[in-house]
């Protein structure tokens, strides 16, 4: 029998009169039915152990990095030529010298696109899989993998360098205990260390355990009075903290000064290279996603000084970074994935720039279960629209979380006991994988 004009079956009408006896509301049962009715998986380790995820602000000009066009008119080719890589046929932008000698552990993926031209918009996409909506905020990769996996070996799962971007790299929906650590520094300044990780001054291990019990009594107290997301999210921090802490190999994870000279050297002793070598002790030793961002690629005005001042860094980095996670035997376990917010303009502006331009970008992939050596979709001549298989944000983050073991079908819980799939109705792109 179905009970018509309330939408309710007759089992939920029965369910009502049942656990309306247990004192329970018809806000409580729709709880209930919404938590089993949930699409539920479980999360398992995929191929991509952890996700480096190097963010570039601004727009990076697809035509001035992945996507060269040296074929085109002049007006659209730019002022700049390109050159071979390791893969027969392929090439990029003459400053990425170092990177096309490692061409053949990348996949480049020329056919991105998405509709958003202001900047927020576009930054909210490549760091969720969402379009942004006005009625929920949506949580980042990396903190729903921090809500699928949680921590490793003591480390957060989720860390930010220097600092969380922006607001679309937190947790939206999530609890705040998902949130990324920021390390409150940066890794290429001289007197770099990272906050609260270190005892303060004049308490050593035995008063810092002192402390922490008492507070462990304290908080259960308090616990049986309050409840709140907020206190969630402390208890969760000041765990993590006590963690690592406590663990000599967790602080040495984020002690870059431990790195052999050489090493240092081959990425570079500036933002760029300092960043990047700090991702790769962190997912080295446990972290599952870490996000970093170098420089300002918002070149509306001058491109050919601005890719100028831009790529060497972040060539020499970017390329030692995939070598080293090679030579280390960590890349066929560990994404690295380099991506802006959308691409520029086809056409050079009269002030020898490019304007924003979503319709179509580049980004790169490797590791983790990436195809290497490929290169996926393509542009059309001018830069301007996808050719062949155009990479939208959904299918795109539907195949990072599949490398990683996640279903991006998967349910989570939203305010008001909202059941919303981790990605809306993205395909995993198998050409894109191994």
């Amino acid at each position: 029998m179905k009970c018509y004009g309330n939408g309710l079956s007759r089992r939920g009408v029965l369910r009502v009169g049942f656990l309306g006896g247990l004192g329970l509301s018809l806000a409580d049962m729709l709880r209930f039915e919404a938590l089993a009715e949930q699409k539920h998986y479980e999360s398992k380790e995929g191929t991509a152990k952890s996700v480096i995820f190097i963010f570039l602000p601004g727009g990076m000009a697809h035509q001035e990095s992945f996507d060269p066009k040296p074929y085109a008119p002049v007006e659209y080719r730019g002022p700049m030529n390109s050159i071979e890589t390791t893969v027969a046929g392929v090439r990029v932008n003459e400053l990425w010298k170092q990177t096309a000698t490692v061409a053949d552990k990348l996949a480049i993926c020329r056919s991105m696109t998405h509709g958003e031209a202001a900047h927020e918009r576009g930054t909210h996409n490549m760091f969720t899989g969402y379009r942004p909506s006005p009625a929920l905020s949506y949580p980042s990769m990396g903190s729903v993998v921090s809500h699928e996996f949680g921590p490793r070996h003591d480390l957060p799962p989720y860390v930010c360098v220097p600092n969380q971007p922006n607001e679309f790299a937190g947790t939206g929906y999530l609890s705040s205990s998902y949130a990324g650590f920021s390390l409150g520094a940066d890794p290429a300044a001289a007197d770099f260390r990272v906050r609260d990780l270190n005892l303060p001054g004049g308490v050593d291990g035995n008063r810092f355990t002192s402390r922490r019990d008492l507070l462990d009594v304290v908080n259960s107290s308090f616990r049986q009075q309050q409840v709140s997301d907020s206190l969630d999210a402390v208890d969760t921090f000041y765990q993590r903290a006590y963690a690592m802490i406590n663990s000599d190999k967790a602080r040495e994870a984020f002690d870059i000064n431990k790195e052999d000279d050489k090493v240092r050297d081959g990425y570079g002793r500036n933002d760029a290279g300092s960043r990047l070598l700090l991702c790769r002790r962190l997912v080295e030793s446990g972290v599952r996603f870490v996000t970093t961002t170098y420089g300002g690629w918002d070149m509306h005005d001058n491109i050919l000084g601005g890719i100028q001042g831009q790529v060497p860094k972040l060539d020499q980095a970017y390329a030692a970074l995939i070598r080293d996670l090679d030579q280390r035997g960590l890349l066929d376990s560990t994404m690295v994935v380099l991506a802006s917010e959308f691409g520029r303009t086809p056409k050079i502006n009269a002030t020898a720039g490019r304007d924003h331009w979503p319709k179509v970008f580049s980004v790169v992939m490797a590791g983790g279960g990436i195809r290497p050596g490929i290169v996926y979709g393509s542009s059309d001549a001018t830069a301007s629209e996808p050719n062949e298989n155009p990479l939208d944000v959904a299918d795109w983050a539907t195949t990072i979380y599949h490398c990683m073991g996640i279903n991006a079908d998967k349910e989570l819980m939203a305010p008001g006991d909202r059941p919303i799939e981790i990605v809306d109705g993205g395909t995993v792109r198998k050409d894109l994988i191994v």
